[in-house]
């Protein structure tokens, strides 16, 4: 392990620049957000603290998640549903629509990530190859691909990588070369190691719990150190990045920094941890899931 993967300075990104989407108020267990033109409320255990805005405000949302089991669609909305709708970030469009789960097919924090992401590809004066893993509906993949890389997305779901195409054809980019791969991501990666496929930057952004696309069983404090590991042997030998990210999960910045420093031990470069955020109009952050991020 370098001397700079052993420095941690956790960091709070909050994802300020959005035009499509805002958190409008939290509290009481709550929160109240806009995606694009409609309002939603989702449960939020965080938010401890009372709402600033009156109940007025909240009574008027589109649609509300009610309860706090994700494994069964528990959406309410005022009159008829919308079945999906167009948002944009910087320029690039992809479609937001209710799930059984809560979301909304978009997470917005993850906006801090998608700027770094950027501007790590932009300072490579040639195409780089990115490998985006667990990608779901792909707009990390069209961030890389506006950005010139070359994009492999991998999911282990047929339906994600659908809705990922559609994405592709809001954006205007069905000529840019990304290559779409329902597998795996651990069977991938081993055959990648393999045929001595490399990459300049790697996102993933793996569950706490899932299944391949032949029933492989995916447990992240068992699978996570193979995958860093494998993430590493399949990084060129001037790579870019490798940005983690996770959610829902008991596990802190500090774990995921030192296991990501554990895979990249060889490397030199800038290791930073911490978590990604939100911020209500009171000023209050959110935060949503924990990332751990390398550049070279």
């Amino acid at each position: 392990m370098t001397g700079a993967h052993r420095e941690i300075t956790p960091v709070v990104l909050t994802a300020d620049g959005w035009a499509d989407y805002r958190l409008l108020d939290s509290g009481a267990g709550r929160k109240l957000e806009r995606y694009g033109p409609h309002t939603v409320i989702r449960p939020e255990p965080q938010a401890i603290w009372r709402p600033a805005l009156d109940d007025a405000a909240w009574d008027a949302a589109d649609a509300s998640f009610e309860g706090t089991d994700e494994s069964a669609s528990r959406w309410s909305f005022k009159g008829e549903p919308p079945q999906a709708w167009e948002m944009q970030y910087r320029g690039t469009a992809f479609e937001a629509r209710f799930t059984p789960f809560r979301h909304l097919g978009v997470f917005p924090e993850q906006a801090t990530q998608w700027d770094w992401i950027t501007a790590r590809l932009e300072e490579r004066p040639r195409p780089a190859k990115v490998l985006n893993l667990f990608a779901y509906t792909g707009v990390a993949s069209l961030i890389a691909a506006r950005a010139g890389a070359q994009v492999t997305h991998l999911d282990a779901s047929k339906k994600a990588i659908t809705w990922a195409n559609r994405n592709q054809e809001l954006a205007r980019l069905e000529e840019a070369p990304i290559r779409w791969i329902c597998d795996d991501a651990l069977k991938f990666l081993r055959r990648e190691v393999r045929r001595g496929n490399r990459y300049d930057g790697v996102i993933l952004d793996p569950p706490k719990y899932g299944r391949g696309t032949k029933g492989e069983v995916w447990r992240l404090f068992e699978d996570l150190p193979e995958l860093l590991s494998l993430c590493r042997a399949v990084l060129s030998d001037d790579p870019l990045f490798l940005v983690a990210t996770v959610y829902a999960i008991r596990m802190s910045s500090q774990s995921l920094h030192f296991g990501l420093a554990e895979a990249l031990a060889d490397l030199p470069g800038t290791l930073e941890s911490g978590e990604m955020a939100v911020r209500d109009h009171a000023g209050r952050v959110l935060s949503s899931a924990i990332f751990s991020r390398w550049m070279g």
